[in-house]
Order: structure tokens, then sequence, then C-alpha cells
């Protein structure tokens, strides 16, 4: 018997998920050894292009299909907020090799923890989405809420121990802005929960 053929809609929208993963896998097991930033960066900068070639084949896909298995908008809306993850990885990344920061803390690593989380979480959704198991991903999408919530925890502890501790002025910009960057890569994830949300809204 011939296995039917995966839609490429999920196809894509799955290993477009399963590259997160990896990217967000590397960035959290990077962080403890930082003395080859340009391969740090370097690496990462693969997994956002390869996020963006799976972005290119669903705008191409949307353009000659006529029938797709969730509205057009949906698919463009998951698969946009899903390269914002992993755009906010690329840029988190490339700021520790452009302001040659060989050393992290606790809070970079939480942070790093959290979007681990994240794109695992991301991950079983978008799997779940093509199986049909829609009411299935709320269990996902509800733990995206939690992590996104812990992010904005960790933000609010290392912004005061960072004005607290840190004296030098050029070492406190560069670590706000990495802080405040991860930060927003989680609420980006939070931006996949929500439109994982709406398709479940719309398909139920």
């Amino acid at each position: 018997m011939k296995l039917r053929k995966k839609d490429i809609f999920f196809e894509t929208l799955e290993n477009m998920a399963d590259t997160i993963v990896q990217a967000a896998d590397y960035f959290a097991q990077h962080l403890s050894d930082l003395s080859d930033l340009e391969l740090f960066a370097g690496e990462m900068k693969k997994y956002e292009s390869q996020c963006d070639t799976y972005t290119h084949t669903v705008i191409k896909e949307l353009n000659k299909t006529f029938i797709t298995p969730l509205e057009r908008d949906d698919i463009m809306a998951l698969i946009t907020s899903m390269d914002d993850v992993i755009d906010g990885l690329d840029s988190s990344a490339t700021r520790f090799y452009m302001y040659n920061m060989t050393v992290t803390d606790e809070y970079i690593s939480q942070f790093a923890e959290i979007l681990r989380q994240c794109a695992y979480e991301i991950q079983k959704a978008v799997h779940l989405l093509s199986q049909k198991k829609l009411l299935a991903i709320r269990e996902h999408t509800i733990r995206l809420n939690d992590l996104e919530n812990q992010g904005d925890e960790v933000l609010r502890h290392c912004t005061k121990a960072l004005f607290e501790q840190v004296k030098d002025p050029i070492e406190l910009i560069k670590r706000k802005e990495l802080y405040e960057r991860l930060e927003t890569t989680t609420d980006k994830c939070e931006d996949v929960a929500n439109m994982l949300e709406s398709i479940i809204m719309r398909n139920s």
C-alpha cells in the first residue's frame, strides 16, 4: 500500500519547527564555551537561513496552490511568527559576536533554557497541527504562555541586578540590550502560541 504524501504546508511547518529546536538547543548548549564567537554566530545564522528557505517555500506554494489545508492567512501568519523566533535567536547570537561577549551569566542561561523549552513546545504543537489534533495543541500553547511569563520575570530580576552590580556603562548597555532581545524572543514564542490558538478556534 502506497503511503500518502504529507501535505507540503504541514511538512514545511514541521521542518521549520524542528530547525527551531535544533537552533535553540545549539544556542543553550554553547553558552558555556564562547571561545569562538564567530563560529557560534555563524552556526546560528545557518539555522536562520534554513528557516528563511522554509518561509519562501510556503510563500511559493501558497501562490500556486488552489486548495490549502488551512486558511492561507493562517498558514502565512504561523510561518511568519515562527520565523520571528529563529530571527530572535540568531540576532541574540550575533550580539555576542558584535559585542565580543565571551562570558555569560545566570540570567542569559535562564533565558536560553526558557527559549529551548519554548522551541520544544512549538515543535510538539506544530506536529499535532499536522495530525489535525487541534484540541491537543492547547496544552502546548498554555505552556508557551507560562514560559513567556517566566521570561518577563527573568527580565525584571536581571535588569535590577544589572543596575545594582555593573558599574561599567558600556558593559551595562551591552548586557541590557542582550537581556531585552532574549526576552523579546520569548514574546515571539507567545505570538506563535496565539496564532495556533486562532487556528484552533477557526477549525474546531
